[in-house]
This record gives C-alpha cells, structure tokens and sequence, in this order.
C-alpha cells in the first residue's frame, strides 16, 4: 500500500496495542511471511468494497455480519453469530467496526487472559443478554454444538437431563441458572478452555 493514508499513526497504533492482546505486527498488514494473525487489517479490508479500503476509510467503516461470517474461520463456528453480535458496537448488533474486529480478535487470540476469555465466552452462551445462562441459553448451548438435525438433536428428556446436570455442576448458590462467577469458576477447572478458545486469522 502507498502513501500517508494508507498506514495507522502511530498514535492510533499504540492506542489499539493498549487497547487490545494484539501486538503491532497482529494489528497491521502483515508482510506476506508473517504469521496469518498478522493480517487483521488487510482481512478486514477485503471485506470491504474496493473504494472503502482506503486507511481512512477503512477505520469508519462497517461490515455486515453476513460478510464476516464468510470468513472460513468463522463460517463453521456454530456460535458465530452470537460472536459478531457480542462484539458489535452498532445499535443494531449487525455489523462490525475494525475496532470491534480488533477486540473479537484480541479476546480470541493466544495472548488475552483466561479472565477476558471467560468474560466474552460467557457472554456469548448467554444468548437472552439477561446476565445469567439459564435453562434456556443452556438449551440453546447444547443445540449450538450437537447441531439441530434430527439425527443430532437430543430428545426433550435427554435435554433436561443435561441441562439439570450442568446445573448441578456448576449451579452453587442453587438459584436455577449460572452466573458469571459461576462460569468463570468451572472454566477454571477446565485446562483446555484457553486453548480452545481462540480465532486465529
């Protein structure tokens, strides 16, 4: 890319660094040798039209959700809608900014704490946005990752079966749903949490 508008400030550039878990490499384009996280920026313009691609331009646009779904890193993620919809900063949760792609990278990458991890992964399950995972968000949980065929979707009793399981598990004040505390102290048994929860582009 060419001239001045085609490159962050410095300014701007240390502002996402501190902002995020992304190094400088990570944020900008990232030489065609370098690690595929490295390309943040040019990803994201190429989800952008041709005449939009400008840094300028590029920093106020948006991208439909539909488009970022069409990243193959997201594309079989079966939570990528509530994904991008966390993330989103728009009134409507239906597009991203790239600094909302910044952040659903930053929290997805190697770098972002078990804490910032857990924060975001919760939010994600809790697909009502009522603060809690109840029956519900569990329900829809479990559907996400077992699919919903029929040969896949588990039967209503094996569904309340599982569900009152999690619950048990992972319920300790007894109130019927998960808070974030509650979630964020089962994950920590869980070792492979962080390791599983990342995008790398």
């Amino acid at each position: 890319m060419g001239g001045s508008g085609s490159r962050l400030s410095k300014e701007l550039l240390a502002e996402y660094q501190d902002l995020t878990f992304l190094t400088k490499q990570e944020i900008l384009l990232g030489p065609t040798g370098s690690p595929a996280c490295a390309r943040a920026h040019r990803r994201f313009c190429e989800l952008l039209p041709l005449e939009r691609r400008s840094m300028e331009e590029s920093l106020q646009a948006r991208v439909s959700l539909e488009q970022i779904f069409s990243l193959p890193e997201l594309k079989a993620n079966p939570f990528r809608e509530r994904i991008c919809r966390v993330f989103s900063t728009s009134p409507a949760r239906d597009s991203l900014s790239f600094e909302d792609f910044l952040d659903l990278l930053s929290v997805f990458s190697d770098t972002a704490t078990p804490d910032i991890k857990s924060h975001y992964a919760f939010r994600i399950f809790d697909f009502d946005d009522d603060g809690t995972l109840n029956r519900e968000d569990l329900s829809q949980l479990v559907n996400c990752l077992t699919g919903e065929g029929e040969d896949t979707r588990l039967s209503a009793s094996e569904m309340k079966q599982l569900i009152d399981n999690i619950l048990e598990e992972s319920d300790i004040d007894r109130d019927g749903t998960i808070n974030l505390s509650e979630f964020q102290h089962v994950i920590s048994r869980s070792p492979d949490f962080a390791n599983s929860f990342k995008i790398v582009l």
